[in-house]
């Protein structure tokens, strides 16, 4: 009966956590969404208005919100921990014998998402190994340089940077300046 209200608890938790990541990955795409179209408004009027000053602008922007993002990733990074956590112990409490006497458990959300990679490059095949707890995880201080929040807010920042440099050196001609 104990083990019983375990699992329950331990389920109840470690679906609160994956919505608190999830709400994060909201959260993560309204910010991409306000970085991208303020940096594309500010190069907009900086051409329209002919004012290179909007370039600094698109660039300071998309760096404001680049830092807003890798903040948040850092936040949502720190769940994964306990998220992995809960799926060994379930793993080791609750395990059952599956087909082909593999033992089978439930949840593996983010150990399913660790050891894919390895699957679809063809290191690995057949079913899952029993999940492990984290040793290490990518460098948590470089979540900024993550593929999934430099992009798109770099682009806007090296854009607002490049046209404001061929403007200030007289590289790009723009009307009223």
């Amino acid at each position: 009966m104990a083990s019983e209200q375990l699992r329950k608890d331990l389920m109840t938790e470690y679906f609160k956590v994956y919505e608190a990541v999830t709400e994060f990955d909201k959260r993560l795409l309204t910010v991409k969404g306000w970085g991208v179209t303020l940096s594309l408004a500010a190069i907009a009027l900086g051409f329209e208005k002919g004012h290179i000053g909007l370039f600094l602008v698109a660039a300071l922007s998309g760096a404001g919100f680049w830092a807003i993002e890798a903040v948040f990733k850092r936040h949502q990074v720190r769940f994964y921990l306990r998220m992995r956590d809960i799926e060994v112990a379930c793993y080791g409490l609750f395990a059952e014998a599956g087909p082909e006497e593999i033992k089978v458990s439930s949840p593996l959300i983010s150990w399913s998402w660790w050891m894919a990679p390895r699957f679809f490059s063809g290191k690995r095949s057949g079913p899952l190994p029993p999940p492990e707890r984290l040793q290490s995880m990518p460098n948590y201080s470089l979540t900024w340089l993550y593929g999934a929040v430099v992009f798109p807010h770099v682009i806007s920042v090296v854009a607002g940077v490049a046209l404001f440099l061929l403007c200030w050196y007289d590289y790009l001609q723009i009307s009223g300046l």
